[in-house]
């Protein structure tokens, strides 16, 4: 069992499952909706904790009622949040999701009002106990100081970036993490149609980090060391693909804490981000 820290945001989100998902100006009624704790770093964390690690949330919340709902969830996943930074003013930050039964497909209207995660706050961390950093790649000038205070201060303690959305300088982010894992969003806006092109130019780039690229249904790529391997996803019916990409993340973070070999962590990361598309929500997946 490992000791990880993942740092990023936690939300309240509203689920909307929809038979399929509206035309512009349609009118259409809702099947069922569910309010429940989400967020990428959050999302990770409660899947970390199923496999078998100690998890630990840094993020920023707002003392309201709605808060209640994601503090529930992560004491029900044993996920510890003392480093949580709690405040007074602001607005949860919320996703609206509509979720299509036709397809699996989750669309996010996302809205926040609260200040991101600093690192004063982060500096109040105990990182000597920690085995594995986990960041998301947002808040990027903070994150980046975060980020370089945990390689001075555990020089040897791995550290893995999540790189979902293109953002301002979050490049600035990539020398300093161990583990880099990147989604198919992020390469097709950098002008990449493929994840071996993407994952083999990124590691000439970087040599000494591994870079995974999730590329949806067709599964996903890495390269290490001037090597690439690829990994072919589940073949099944989605159910539902909200946090997938935060599952897969957990499986690859989950086997190189093991020490498994990258063609292996990219087979438990698929299987298991299969596995969650084939059910609602992350709460209860079929680790074995």
């Amino acid at each position: 069992m490992a000791k990880i820290l993942c740092t990023g945001i936690a939300t309240l989100d509203i689920i909307n499952e929809v038979r399929c998902y509206p035309d512009e100006d349609d009118e259409i009624r809702i099947l069922s909706q569910k309010k429940c704790r989400g967020g990428n770093a959050t999302n990770t964390a409660v899947v970390l904790s199923q496999l078998g690690h100690q998890c630990t949330w840094a993020g920023t919340l707002v003392n309201e009622t709605e808060t209640q709902t994601i503090l529930s969830d992560l004491a029900h996943h044993q996920i510890n949040y003392d480093h949580c930074h709690f405040l007074e003013q602001g607005k949860i930050p919320t996703s609206y999701i509509t979720l299509s039964q036709e397809t699996g497909s989750r669309t996010i209207s996302h809205y926040r009002d609260l200040p991101e995660y600093s690192f004063e706050t982060f500096k109040k961390i105990n990182l000597q106990y920690f085995d594995w950093f986990h960041f998301e790649g947002r808040n990027i000038e903070e994150t980046q100081k975060m980020m370089l205070w945990s390689r001075q201060q555990c020089p040897d303690t791995p550290i893995s970036l999540e790189v979902e959305k293109p953002r301002t300088l979050i490049t600035s982010l990539f020398q300093t993490a161990n583990v880099i894992l990147f989604s198919r969003q992020y390469a097709l806006s950098q002008g990449f149609n493929s994840r071996k092109n993407f994952c083999q130019e990124l590691g000439l780039k970087y040599p000494d980090k591994t870079i995974i690229c999730a590329w949806g249904n067709s599964g996903a790529g890495a390269s290490s060391k001037q090597q690439y391997f690829e990994q072919c996803a589940l073949n099944i019916t989605p159910v539902d693909t909200l946090a997938a990409g935060d599952v897969f993340n957990a499986g690859i973070i989950d086997q190189q804490l093991k020490q498994n070999n990258l063609k292996k962590c990219l087979k438990f990361a698929n299987q298991l981000a299969g596995k969650k598309c084939a059910i609602e929500g992350i709460s209860s997946l079929n680790i074995n």
